[in-house]
C-alpha cells in the first residue's frame, strides 16, 4: 500500500513538473495588423484592373470595326477595280474595233486610188476606153431585159456589127445601140484658155459628128434596123456638156436619126421597151386566155349537165326505194300477226273405258 502511495505521489510529482515546464513555455507573438493603406492600395489595382479590362475590351471592337471597315473597303476597292478593268477592257475593245475599221478604211481607200489609177491607165487608151463603155452599156441592158430581146455584136445584112441590137415586140425592125467614148478632147477643154477652149470645141464636135455619122452610114438600113438608132456615152458629165454647150450637135445628129444618150436615158429607154415587152406577150395571151376561158364555160355546162342527171337518177332511185318499201311494210306486218298467231294442236279427249 505505501508503495502505491510512493508511486502516485510520483506521479502528481511529474504532473506538476508537466505542467509548470508547460506554463513556462514562451506565448507565439500575435499577427500583425493589416495596413488599411494596402486595402487602399489593392482597391485601386483592381479598379485599375477594370479599366484596363475596360480599355481591352474597347480595343477589340475597334480592331473588330476596323477590320470590317477595311474588309468593306477592300470590298469597295476590288469592285471599283473590277469596274475599271471591264471598262477598260471595253475601252481597248472599242479602239481595236475602231483601228480595225479604220486599217479596213485605209486599205478600202488604197484599193480606190489603185482602182482610180487603173481608170484612168484605161480611160487614157482609145481601146480600152471605147471596151469599158462597151462593158457599161452591156450591162445596163443585160440587167434590164431578157437574152431573146438583144444580141451583142449582131450582123447586120451589110455586114457591119453595131454592139448591141435590141428586138422590140410585133415588130420586125431592130433598135440599134452602139458605144461612144468621145473623152479625149472633153478632158483637154478643162481648164484652158478662151482661144484654146473654142478649138477643143470644135475638135469635140469633129469627133461627135464623124461617130454620129458613122452610126446612121452603117447601122441604118431600111427594113432591118429602125430609126433612130442609140450612140450610147458612158459618161453623164460629157452628156451634160453636150445638151449644155452643143445644143446644135444634138440637133445635128437628131437629123441623121441618132439619138445621144447616157446611162441613164440609155436605162429608161430600156425599161420603156421592156413595158413594151410586157404589153406585147399579154395581148397576144389575151386570145389564148379567152379560148381557155370558153373551154372552161363548156366543161362548167357539161358538169352542170351530169349533176342535173344525176340528180334525177337519184330521184328515181329515191322512188324506186319508196315503193320497194310498201311491200316490205306490208310483209313485215303480215309475218307480225303469223307471230302472234296461235299454232299449238288441240289436245285430244280423254278415251271413256265402256263397262263389260
Amino acid at each position: 500500500m505505501d508503495f502505491a502511495y510512493l508511486i502516485l505521489a510520483a506521479a502528481l510529482i511529474v504532473a506538476a513538473a508537466i505542467v509548470a515546464f508547460a506554463l513556462r513555455r514562451p506565448q507565439a507573438p500575435e499577427p500583425p495588423r493589416p495596413d488599411p493603406r494596402l486595402d487602399d492600395v489593392i482597391r485601386g489595382q483592381g479598379s485599375i484592373a477594370g479599366q484596363f479590362q475596360q480599355t481591352l475590351d474597347s480595343q477589340t471592337r475597334l480592331q473588330t470595326m476596323l477590320a470590317e471597315r477595311i474588309e468593306a473597303l477592300d470590298k469597295r476597292l476590288g469592285e471599283s477595280l473590277t469596274d475599271s478593268a471591264t471598262k477598260t477592257a471595253q475601252t481597248v475593245a472599242g479602239i481595236g474595233e475602231r483601228l480595225s475599221i479604220i486599217d479596213a478604211a485605209q486599205k478600202n481607200i488604197a484599193s480606190l486610188s489603185t482602182q482610180v489609177v487603173a481608170l484612168q491607165d484605161i480611160l487614157s487608151d482609145k481601146q480600152q476606153r471605147g471596151a469599158f463603155g462597151q462593158e457599161r452599156m452591156e450591162a445596163i441592158i443585160a440587167d434590164q431585159l431578157a437574152p431573146p430581146l438583144y444580141e451583142f455584136q449582131h450582123t447586120l445584112s451589110n455586114g457591119s456589127r453595131p454592139d448591141c441590137i435590141i428586138r422590140v415586140p410585133n415588130v420586125q425592125a431592130v433598135v440599134v445601140v452602139d458605144s461612144k467614148f468621145p473623152l479625149e478632147a472633153f478632158e483637154a477643154m478643162r481648164g484652158t484658155g478662151e482661144d484654146e477652149r473654142k478649138a477643143l470645141s470644135a475638135r469635140l464636135r469633129a469627133d461627135v459628128l464623124k461617130h454620129v455619122g458613122d452610126i446612121a452610114s452603117k447601122y441604118l438600113i431600111p427594113g432591118e434596123t429602125q430609126s433612130p438608132a442609140l450612140m450610147f456615152v458612158p459618161s453623164e458629165s460629157i452628156y451634160a456638156e453636150l445638151h449644155a454647150n452643143f445644143a446644135d450637135l444634138i440637133q445635128r445628129a437628131r437629123q441623121q436619126n441618132v439619138v445621144i444618150v447616157s446611162p441613164h436615158i440609155l436605162m429608161l429607154a430600156v425599161n420603156t421597151i421592156q413595158a413594151l415587152t410586157r404589153d406585147a406577150k399579154m395581148r397576144e395571151q389575151a386570145h389564148q386566155i379567152q379560148n381557155e376561158v370558153v373551154l372552161l364555160l363548156k366543161d362548167v355546162n357539161l358538169l352542170a349537165e351530169r349533176v342535173e342527171a344525176l340528180r334525177t337518177h337519184f330521184e328515181r332511185t329515191s322512188k324506186d326505194i319508196g315503193e320497194i318499201e310498201k311491200p316490205m311494210g306490208r310483209i313485215t306486218s303480215r309475218a307480225a300477226r303469223i307471230e302472234q298467231a296461235d299454232l299449238a294442236l288441240p289436245e285430244p279427249a280423254p278415251s271413256v273405258s265402256k263397262p263389260s
